[in-house]
């Protein structure tokens, strides 16, 4: 049990990052880890003992979320009434350079294939080498590097463009 809290707990600030970037929600993120730490205790013992606990953990996580994404794109949400929202939820930032940048960068990710974002995600951000995140999301090592190569491509010419960004906007027309 030591062992396996020595092992774990050290990861769950990243399970965090990693979930919230996948999912974009910070509740439903935090379900998702909850999910997945309850997974990892559960079949700790029956894991392989020359495995990773790092790749393990994360495979868990982003297998979970893949399945929370596809039950999302299946229904059509959970209805709240306004008023039983929060004011703090609702509010938002005074516009600034980074929050813009932020919001760029956000909206580029967002407009990434989901093979392509997972990618960019576990190998930039969570700083996994080719070989953990081919095991996390169980694809050759090859198909890692060509998925990152195109990612990399692809939100750069979206961040230099700001074609994420155009597909959110609302057209302008010309009323006379």
């Amino acid at each position: 049990m030591k062992d396996m809290l020595h092992q774990v707990e050290p990861l769950i600030p990243a399970l965090r990052r990693y979930a919230r970037a996948l999912l974009r929600e910070q509740a439903a993120a935090d379900d998702l880890v909850q999910d997945c730490l309850e997974k990892v205790i559960t079949y700790w013992d029956s894991r392989r003992s020359n495995d990773d606990t790092r790749s393990w953990v994360f495979a868990i996580l982003h297998n979970l979320a893949v399945t929370a994404l596809r039950r999302r794109a299946g229904g059509l949400g959970t209805h709240v009434a306004l008023e039983d929202v929060d004011e703090a939820l609702m509010a938002s930032r005074a516009t600034q350079e980074d929050a813009l940048r932020h919001r760029d960068l956000m909206n580029a990710l967002d407009a990434l294939p989901a093979d392509q974002r997972s990618i960019l995600l576990l190998v930039s951000v969570e700083d996994m080498s080719y070989a953990d995140a081919a095991r996390v999301l169980d694809i050759p090592i090859g198909t890692v590097m060509s998925r990152l190569s195109r990612a990399r491509e692809k939100l750069l010419r979206i961040m230099e463009t700001g074609a994420a960004g155009a597909a959110t906007k609302s057209a302008l027309r010309r009323v006379k």
